[in-house]
């Protein structure tokens, strides 16, 4: 019985942090491209957001989802 509970386990993890990895990947990239295609090109904003996203991958992509755009979003409202 615990055989079968110990099999199991590394299974289970590999699939919920593969899974985890695959969900921040989408953000990540989801995240990218609205900064791309949203963000107003008023000076450096829009590149330094991109560089910002690209180089921290998802710290950076949480950073723009919940500081910069809903800013823009009640900014701009797009």
């Amino acid at each position: 019985m615990f055989d079968a509970l110990f099999i199991g386990i590394p299974f289970l993890l590999f699939f919920l942090f593969f899974g985890a990895g695959i969900i921040g990947t989408l953000f990540w990239i989801w995240m990218l491209i609205d900064c791309a295609t949203k963000e107003p090109s008023t000076g450096n904003d829009k590149l330094i957001w991109i560089l910002v996203i690209l180089l921290t991958h998802l710290i950076g992509a949480l950073i723009y989802f919940l500081v910069r755009r809903p800013e823009r979003i009640r900014e701009f409202g797009a």
